[in-house]
């Protein structure tokens, strides 16, 4: 086990618990996959693979700039990690000065979110630097250095069914229980993919393609370059299965740990040594339920079918550990029962397009818009000004017909340890559908879409921009720029 302190470009100090011994898959020899027909299932002009924060967000982008778009997920529900994965704390929205920059389609989920489906600060205390508020909202995964921020956590029951609906709402074609296996590619260019369901193999047409698998499966199997680098000194790389546990008493806890250091500590310093694989709780959009997002397990790849199913079994006996512990150790834990294991495993990195353009650490201290910004993420820490993301940094290099959004966008591992959160998801996702909406009407590749077309489009749909990019709001409407 190791510790990652915090500082200045990490948020949260956390444990990462190091892989358990590599068994080596034994060579049992090939089978010739035989060749056959498979039924096209569907057409359309936009096709999403992948359902989550980034893959939501972009089928409804593209769906409200008029194209015609089917859905592809896997599970049954919408939303991805934020809802089946149970990251549940959504991570900041507003810059270190209160602003909110995280906008557009976040910014319509949390309005129409039931008020009791989200629990954080109100908008007139965002920004606060007032000791109090700071401190308070700071056991809340709320403030940080000091500064209050809108990083609240959400009921992911509410999520799903809110993503669904805004989806069906823009008449988007929504096909759960369905898994992309091999993109179409014909002369350089995604047409289409290949997916697995129920009733065998089936193909879905398109004329562009959003690749919002998170891992960059599409990309990387139609041959797009890509890297899988990674910053061994933060949880970015981890992957764990979060859990819930329900009957507790969050702000009894709260006071245990903020107001008892050094029995808190030697509360942790137990639990690491009697579990090993050990986790402290964060709170929910409940009181009485506590969300533990790891422990977070390092040195498993994503790829690998034995490390997923190591990382769940682990995982799954962490949460029954932890249970025990809790109920006998912390205060407010009494009662608590295992109440859900997030369906979906907590996958940090996998791998990273190599784009056309890239968020880039060397770009921090700058805070420049970039000339094609299509959104702009809060700063990792107060000392750095806002941070512009580049819509070729959803461009590969080479392939055409195909967008990548969420957090296997072109960046570098320390901008990936930021860009792969929700609300980053959100912003990319939404930038990626327009984009592919623009270039399916106009019939043209989607690195040909004209960036203040874009620009412009995304304005109209509440996207934060800032710089030569706002003056697009003026320009002439995308359809027409790029008719």
């Amino acid at each position: 086990m190791k510790t990652v302190v915090r500082t200045d470009e990490r948020i949260l100090s956390s444990d990462i618990f190091d892989r358990d011994k590599r068994i080596q898959r034994p060579d049992h020899g090939m089978w010739a996959e035989p060749g056959k027909n498979i039924p096209i299932y569907h057409r359309c002009g936009v096709l999403v693979v992948g359902g989550g924060p980034s893959g939501t967000a972009a089928a409804a982008a593209a769906a409200k700039q008029g194209a015609d778009v089917a859905l592809l997920e896997r599970y049954n529900h919408l939303g991805g990690l934020s809802t089946g994965g149970l990251v549940i704390w959504i991570d900041r929205m507003t810059d270190w000065e209160g602003q909110l920059v995280i906008r557009g389609f976040a910014e319509e989920l949390f309005d129409r979110l039931p008020a009791d489906a989200v629990a954080g600060p109100s908008r007139g205390d965002w920004g606060s630097q007032d000791v109090a508020k700071a401190a308070h909202w700071s056991q809340r995964t709320a403030a940080y250095h000091g500064v209050v921020t809108w990083s609240p956590t959400i009921d992911p029951e509410r999520l799903k069914l809110l993503s669904q609906e805004i989806v069906l709402e823009r008449k988007v074609k929504l096909i759960y229980h369905s898994w992309a296996a091999v993109p179409i590619v014909q002369d350089g260019a995604v047409k289409g993919v290949v997916f697995e369901s129920k009733e065998g193999r089936l193909a879905i047409m398109a004329d562009v393609v959003v690749d919002a698998t998170g891992d960059g499966d599409l990309f990387a199997r139609a041959g797009a370059a890509y890297v899988n680098d990674i910053e061994e000194a933060d949880v970015h790389h981890c992957m764990n299965t979060s859990w819930l546990f329900g009957g507790v008493d969050m702000d009894r806890w709260i006071e245990f740990k903020a107001g008892q250091p050094e029995q808190f500590a030697a509360f942790m310093a137990r639990g690491r040594e009697q579990l090993g694989l050990f986790e402290r709780p964060f709170v929910s959009w409940r009181n009485d339920i506590a969300l533990f997002m790891g422990p977070r397990q390092s040195g498993y790849s994503a790829l690998d079918v034995d490390d997923l199913t190591a990382v769940e079994v682990r995982s799954h006996r962490a949460m029954a550990a932890h249970l025990d512990y809790f109920r006998t150790h912390a205060p407010g834990f009494e009662g608590a029962y295992m109440m859900l294991s997030a369906p979906q495993i907590g996958v940090r990195h996998a791998r990273r397009l190599s784009g056309v353009g890239s968020v880039l650490r060397s770009q921090w201290p700058e805070g420049r818009a970039l000339a094609d910004e299509v959104g702009v993420s809060p700063a990792v820490s107060p000392k750095f000004p806002n941070i512009s993301i580049p819509y070729g940094a959803l461009v590969p290099q080479q392939l055409d017909g195909l967008l990548a959004c969420g957090r296997h966008i072109s960046c570098d591992r320390n901008s990936h340890g930021f860009m792969r959160e929700i609300p980053q998801c959100w912003i990319t996702g939404q930038a990626a559908g327009v984009a592919a909406a623009l270039a399916s009407r106009a019939g043209i590749a989607p690195r040909a879409v004209p960036v203040d077309a874009l620009q412009a489009a995304l304005l109209n749909q509440g996207v934060y921009l800032r710089g030569a990019a706002a003056e697009s709001a003026a320009a002439p409407s995308p359809q027409a720029a790029v008719a």
